[in-house]
């Protein structure tokens, strides 16, 4: 493993040429498939690497004020706009330079229907297409009692005056069947609108940079679809597939407290704090050097450094080959997307520092934080 004893510790840490492998092949995909791919601010918002991104899409997502703002400022090209409910004094505010917004009911967009066509921004509407692969629950966006979009019988047999497309995110960290299961059912409870329309947004989950994931199969589903309806363009807006394995999260073997099972490895880092997606879905994040322990070998439990009892990972035990030491470094993989998007300061920890490996091997230390970074998130 590569010395990282100069970085600092905790320190998520992109790696730029991961991240621009990832976009040569979404470039790729949306070049051949005729469509257009935006950037997802919701899972990867690290606008020191935007230099990066946007010399290969032409636009972002945003479902806030600041998401919109952050874009604005940048990252430049198409905005797009998605909440599942707008705040009336931030709508004109987020509507400033946006070229798409689309709305979560046919009560927003009677609300806001009149500023979004004075400010010239193409309206849609999300739909909920009833079908979505997902199993867990917290990020199935389709289930029958969710509350982001619209259903087929809501909707009725025609679109509100002034609409001019439709948007559906049903999937998360998918692969290219469900996409196509997704057009099917979109096409069977709402292809009447189809071709009165200009623009479907699938939203994202397009896990396209995935080692198993058939980019042929996406190409031909959407060339397809693009043909039985070339009155419209096609938007993805993942985030996930762009940042996917592109860095990971540096920490610090602070303690080694011994149990009956496991030895604890108390590390520099909270999984409260800085890894809430690993206890929200939850998953076990592999970690570089280790595996999962066989019957009757060493294993460590990895605990955080906050004060709640559930700071730590709860989903396995990992093996190292040699015994794991005070000092010793624990580099969480693929901790780019959705991760630094999450965290908080809970407990008074410290926000893990934000760096980038270049593509030549140098090292930048984008920023770091400290105490009137917590303070100022207080009253």
């Amino acid at each position: 493993m590569p010395d990282y004893s100069h970085l600092p510790s905790p320190c998520y840490v992109l790696e730029e040429a991961k991240l621009i492998r990832n976009l040569e092949l979404i470039d790729s995909v949306q070049q051949r498939a005729g469509i257009t791919i935006l950037l997802a601010l919701k899972g990867f918002a690290m606008f020191s690497a935007f230099p990066t991104v946007n010399k290969y899409l032409k636009g972002i997502a945003a479902s806030s004020l600041f998401e919109a703002k952050l874009g604005r400022e940048e990252f430049g090209g198409e905005l797009h706009l998605y909440a599942p409910v707008y705040r009336s004094p931030d709508f004109s505010a987020m509507l400033i330079g946006a070229t798409h917004v689309s709305f979560n009911s046919l009560s927003q967009w009677a609300q806001f229907k009149e500023q979004t066509l004075k400010a010239g921004v193409s309206p849609g509407l999300r739909i909920n297409p009833e079908y979505s692969p997902v199993a867990t629950d917290i990020y199935n966006p389709a289930s029958p009692l969710s509350r982001l979009g619209i259903r087929a019988e809501l909707l009725g047999d025609r679109l509100p005056e002034g609409i001019e497309g439709l948007h559906c995110h049903n999937l998360c960290e998918s692969n290219s069947q469900a996409l196509e299961l997704t057009l099917a059912q979109i096409e069977k409870l709402f292809g009447h609108h189809l071709p009165r329309l200009k623009w479907l947004n699938l939203g994202g989950g397009h896990l396209m940079t995935a080692s198993d994931y058939d980019c042929e199969h996406l190409i031909r589903v959407l060339t397809d679809f693009k043909a039985r309806y070339p009155n419209l363009d096609i938007y993805l807006e993942p985030s996930s597939a762009i940042a996917w394995q592109t860095g990971f999260l540096l920490a610090t073997v602070l303690d080694l407290i011994p149990t009956p099972d496991s030895t604890i490895a108390m590390l520099d880092i909270s999984f409260t704090a800085h890894l809430p997606d690993c206890l929200e879905m939850p998953y076990k994040p592999k970690v570089r050097g280790a595996r999962d322990p066989k019957k009757g070998e060493a294993k460590y439990r990895m605990g955080g450094t906050t004060c709640l009892a559930g700071d730590f990972m709860g989903m396995g035990d990992y093996y190292f080959a040699e015994p794991l030491q005070i000092g010793d470094a624990i580099l969480f993989e693929d901790m780019i997307h959705y991760t630094m998007v999450k965290t908080s300061m809970f407990n008074g920890v410290n926000h893990p520092a934000i760096g980038i490996i270049h593509s030549d091997g140098s090292f930048e230390l984008v920023r770091e934080f400290g105490y009137e970074d917590f303070k100022n998130r207080l009253s």
